[in-house]
């Protein structure tokens, strides 16, 4: 959950990057840190040869200010591969929104769909309700051929019509679109009364 820093007047976000491997998380993060003109030292990125991200992606991003405090949120994404189911549920502890990046091409369904299952599993394993959370589909690839049409991806991976976007990651295209719309999705929850 979010937390303040009351000496650097920053209140804390967690945003988790979900999907299956190869759907563009790391992508977007990276997009994200070069927009928002980062550093080198300020990402920390793991990659392997066959998938990029082994462990997890880290990208600190300022949005705005509220009441004299930034808000600072604090970019994850999760290991696409389900033998790092460890390192995705410890990846989701404390977070506050997830944008699930969904690999648009028709022959990546089911590899969305088991990554969209598995996700509400570890989220149930930590005590959240999918539901119950500030959720952002982020169908990407849309540039290339064999793409799900869009009411097909909707009616499959997003039946409860959850904020949504089209993106090409590789091109930025919608992928600050996206992050902006979870963030104040984020903000908003959690200016909810408890």
């Amino acid at each position: 959950m979010s937390f303040i820093n009351y000496n650097d007047k920053e209140l804390n976000f967690k945003i988790v990057y979900y999907g299956s491997p190869l759907s563009g998380k790391t992508t977007s993060l990276k997009y994200l840190h070069q927009k928002r003109g980062g550093k080198p030292g300020d990402k920390l990125n793991v990659e392997t040869g066959t998938e990029r991200t082994l462990f997890f992606d880290f990208v600190p991003f300022f949005l705005s200010e509220v009441n004299g405090y930034k808000t600072r949120f604090h970019l994850y994404t999760v290991p696409g591969q389900v033998l790092y189911d460890d390192s995705r549920r410890l990846i989701l502890k404390g977070v506050d929104g997830i944008i699930f990046v969904v690999d648009s091409r028709v022959e990546k369904m089911d590899a969305n769909l088991r990554s969209l299952e598995n996700l509400k599993t570890n989220l149930k394993e930590e005590g959240l309700a999918f539901d119950q959370i500030p959720i952002l589909f982020q169908y990407n690839k849309r540039d290339l051929p064999h793409t799900a049409n869009l009411e097909a991806l909707r009616k499959l991976i997003n039946p409860q019509k959850l904020p949504e976007i089209e993106t090409v990651a590789i091109k930025g295209e919608g992928v600050f679109e996206a992050f902006k719309q979870i963030a104040k999705a984020v903000m908003k929850d959690q200016a909810k009364p408890s």
